[in-house]
């Protein structure tokens, strides 16, 4: 029941003057309501540089260094794991040379734009 707030005295709801005084009833403000959560706010992703991944898939990627500062994580532990079987193997299984050409042919896909995102999906900056 709202109050008036001149006089004082309980009216009906949905009167608009009051019943003693004949003043117009106001209505009571809203108050807002707060909501709290605990979610953590969200780090938004840095963007790759595209020529860094492109430069280190040129002279490093042969080890997949290019793969992890992409988030390529699994394609980076394969050509790895080739390099280390050809060091254990003493170059009787030469799968360095396939992770070389490999590692060229994607610093080329990343120059040219076939690769243009990184392993999160977040855009490449030039």
């Amino acid at each position: 029941m709202p109050f008036c707030k001149h006089c004082g005295k309980e009216n009906s709801v949905g009167a608009t003057f009051c019943g003693g005084c004949g003043q117009k009833i106001e209505a009571a403000p809203v108050q807002a309501q707060v909501v709290y959560t605990n979610t953590p706010p969200v780090a938004q992703p840095q963007q790759k540089s595209k020529i860094a991944a492109g430069l280190l898939g040129l002279f490093v990627g042969g080890l997949g260094i290019h793969n992890f500062y992409l988030g390529y994580t699994g394609r980076a532990v394969a050509q790895l794991v080739m390099w280390i079987v050809t060091i254990v193997s003493c170059g009787f299984i030469p799968l360095a040379i396939v992770t070389c050409i490999w590692s060229l042919v994607e610093s080329i896909m990343i120059f040219c734009g076939s690769i243009n995102v990184d392993g999160h999906g977040v855009p490449l900056k030039d």
